[in-house]
């Protein structure tokens, strides 16, 4: 308590530190896309109507000229999220609300939960949280599933309200928080959002003086460091850096990491009428891979309720090559111009531009003979023999190759203003957005087509990490695709007070998209010319979002929302024949949920029962004869969700995410076909019934903290599953963490140690129908924290 209470003192003395300078003059440019969405008009009107009196002490001071507005106020936070696992905001539904003015649901792991657990990447982030669960596809982020439906690794993924929309693994050394919206969200972001969306906060410059370094060394010889420096450079004016370099021999789950980042951002006129903000970010993957093991799974005689069996190894055992790689790489820099019209109404206008590199090298692992397979029903896996399974099995090594260069471009003006109009409060956000993406695909040549093929050698379940290495230099690369696409989009939302404690959101959203995709071929028998095919796709769609809020009280709030969605052809960056004249799948998502607080309002409980619905969903086996796709698939889940954060107790911080989802099926499939492997009535993959997660501290004294943790999942299947060839599922699994943190010297010295998955439990993180990917094994880790 000591210690937050200084964190507290110097925060509050930072912040009124800050000169509050006036505007101006209201003539002067404002930023892109202002005149376009009649902002000035709106702004005249809400600072008419919510511009506070003078205080009665100023009142011989001579009037201030009409050009000028009132001070703008800095506010102190009293507890921020490098202090708690609780929130009490967000900026992921545009602007900075508040939570309980939000109807829908929205979980946030701050940057205490993300250190107190070694979250250490945006996976591993998600994977604390209730409802997620992945798609064991190609490698990194590329099929997050929530509620049941996908969160796009090319859509969803958002840095600071801008689409993120490439493939590479992310890392959480310079974000302060990450946000999770629940259910459909296109009114807020355009094309996916299905599922939901993940918002990640940078960490922003502050007022202050404030370094810190932590070193960390674990099992696997991990090893690393990161450096966050914050230096205040001016007046109004600071700089922060974030550093990071991380290695190791094996992450737990098979992959070698070596990466490191650098953040940069410099801000200045914080706090004053215009806020400028610059920064850079750049994050270097020179990651091992490990592509999935193969499932044994049941005979065709067991239960459709048959667990899986998942290979008796160490999951860090590694069969693929020792030259496989997964490198990639992430490169933006942003602008930001912040005008603040009033105590409560702002224009924010970010212009970002990045450049992202992906270079997989890797391949499946698949038996190269008999499939082994169990020789008893699998009511226990434990207990289950095994036929043509040991030692000696041999394995093949496939290719797979992702490499990739993407280019993007986003301008976005977002408005969040409060006025009365009309006689009712209005919280309104409007903006208009701009997007452009540009994607290079690569293939490599056969040796017909004047390239050379590595030829991958065999190994045995008895020797992983055999070290065998091809070399991935002597392929020869070409262009098979590129991709373009041209986005624009306006929205507009309105939350009004219409009565006390009643308040009622409507939300409106159109986007036009413009995508062109060429597929480049050459002759497979031998060298020649290429042969482009090209394709287009034009696309105009309405999101709509509607909520009603009763709250009466301050620390009670209960939501009612409707929200859609839409998913284009062109989320995965390519088009064919048919995918090209196929118009958006849609979503709906319903939710009756309520957020409360403790009365001392250091605990917060958020409920939530929902049910999504994919009303026409892409089906993979169309007529081969149709000039489009057949969007005659539906599909719906609907379930309960719980979350509790904050401090039951002073000295017991809890945050808990639980999902009960006890329906998800498959309501229509094609014709004469089935839905992503799903007849009618049949239960999707990746959609466990139970899903969650639990981490408890307690501060013992002053000196000492504690922590305790748990994840669980419960049975579930891989996407894509054959019905025709018996239903099976992947075991449920529970993992427990623990954590114990000295502080040696208050706000200066800090010690922690990791245990996490104590039990070294066995069990699959990523399903895919011919392989999954194992979660990672008991792992040690201990580190060294210095404030300075």
């Amino acid at each position: 308590m000591r210690r937050a209470s200084n964190r507290l003192r110097r925060r509050m003395s930072a912040a009124s530190a800050a000169p509050v300078k006036p505007t101006p003059n209201v003539s002067r440019l404002l930023p892109l896309g202002a005149l376009a969405a009649g902002f000035g008009l709106l702004n005249g009107a809400a600072l008419a109507q919510t511009t506070p009196a003078a205080p009665a002490a100023a009142a011989s001071a001579p009037a201030k000229p009409e050009s000028t507005l009132a001070p703008v106020p800095v506010r102190a936070r009293v507890e921020t999220d490098k202090d708690s696992v609780r929130a009490t905001s967000t900026t992921i539904g545009k602007g900075n609300q508040e939570l309980r003015d939000i109807p829908q649901s929205i979980t946030v792991v701050t940057e205490r939960l993300m250190d107190d657990r070694n979250l250490d990447t945006f996976k591993e982030v998600l994977k604390n949280t209730a409802g997620i669960t992945f798609q064991a596809a190609e490698g990194g982020e590329e099929d997050i599933r929530l509620r049941g439906f996908s969160l796009q690794g090319t859509g969803d993924i958002f840095v600071d309200g801008v689409r993120d929309p490439a493939f590479y693994e992310r890392d959480t050394f310079s974000y302060e928080r990450i946000e999770l919206l629940r259910g459909s969200a296109s009114m807020l972001f355009g094309r996916g959002s299905t599922g939901g969306a993940a918002n990640q906060v940078s960490r922003a410059p502050r007022l202050i003086d404030e370094n810190e370094v932590t070193a960390t060394v674990g099992s696997h010889g991990y090893g690393r460091v990161t450096g966050d420096f914050n230096l205040r450079t001016g007046e109004n004016a600071a700089l922060r850096l974030n550093t990071m370099m991380t290695t190791a021999d094996n992450n737990g789950a098979g992959s070698s990491i070596d990466k490191r980042g650098l953040a940069a951002s410099l801000r200045w006129g914080i706090g004053t009428a215009d806020e400028f903000t610059a920064s850079l970010y750049h994050l270097e993957n020179n990651n091992g891979i490990n592509y999935g093991m193969p499932w044994i799974r049941p005979t065709a005689s067991d239960t459709a309720d048959a667990n899986t069996l998942i290979t008796k190894l160490d999951p860090t055992a590694y069969f693929g090559m020792a030259s496989d790689y997964n490198n990639g790489s992430a490169t933006h820099g942003t602008f930001t111009h912040l005008h603040r019209f009033g105590n409560d109404n702002e224009l924010r206008t970010t212009l970002r531009q990045a450049h992202y590199t992906r270079d997989q090298r890797a391949g499946t692992v698949r038996f190269a003979g008999t499939t082994p397979t169990a020789t008893a029903p699998l009511t226990n896996p434990a207990d289950v023999v095994l036929e043509n399974f040991g030692p000696s099995t041999v394995l093949n090594r496939g290719t797979q190759l992702k490499i990739q260069d993407m280019d993007t471009v986003n301008l976005l003006s977002d408005f969040s203003g409060r006025f009365a109009a009309f006689g009712l409060k209005h919280e309104l956000q409007s903006g208009v957005d701009f997007a452009q993406e540009k994607k290079i695909v690569y293939a490599a040549r056969n040796a017909a087509q004047g390239g050379v093929v590595p030829v991958k050698p065999q190994t045995t379940a008895g020797t992983p990490d055999d070290g065998a290495t091809i070399d991935e230099g002597s392929r020869v690369l070409r262009v098979s695709s590129r991709f373009k696409n041209e986005a624009v989009g306006a929205y507009v939302q309105d939350l009004v007070e219409v009565v006390p404690h009643w308040k009622l959101l409507g939300g409106l959203r159109y986007d036009r998209m413009s995508g062109h995709y060429d597929s480049i071929a050459i002759p497979t028998a031998a060298p020649g010319p290429e042969t482009v095919t090209s394709y287009q796709q034009k696309i105009s769609e309405w999101s709509r979002r509607f909520g009603v809020l009763f709250q009466p009280t301050d620390r009670h709030s209960f939501h009612f929302s409707y929200g859609t969605s839409f998913n284009t052809s062109g989320d995965a960056y390519s088009y064919n024949a048919q995918s090209a004249n196929t118009p958006p799948e849609s979503s709906t998502n319903i939710e009756l949920g309520a957020k409360l607080d403790s009365a001392d309002r250091r605990f917060t409980t958020r409920l939530a029962l929902f049910r999504s619905t994919k009303t026409n969903e892409r089906n993979t086996d169309p007529d081969t004869a149709a000039a489009a796709l057949l969007l005659s698939g539906k599909r719906h889940t609907a379930g309960v969700e719980i979350d509790i954060t904050g401090r039951p107790l002073p000295a017991w911080e809890i945050f808990g995410s639980y999902m009960w989802m006890p329906v998800a099926v498959v309501d229509q499939a094609a014709p004469t076909a089935t839905l992503f492997g799903n007849r009618e009535g049949d239960r999707p993959g990746l959609t466990p019934v139970n899903s969650g997660t639990i981490w408890n501290t307690y501060q013992i004294n002053p000196a000492v903290r504690l922590g305790l943790g748990i994840n669980f999942r419960s049975s579930q299947s891989p996407a894509d599953v054959n019905p025709v060839a018996g239903v099976w599922k992947a075991p449920g699994y529970v993992t427990g963490d623990l954590m114990a943190e000295y502080t040696v010297m208050p706000d200066k010295v800090i010690l922690k140690a990791n245990l996490s998955n104590v039990t070294n439990k066995l069990y699959a993180d990523s399903l895919y129908r011919g392989h999954y990917i194992p979660g990672a094994g008991r792992l040690l880790q201990m580190s060294a924290t210095l404030k300075f």
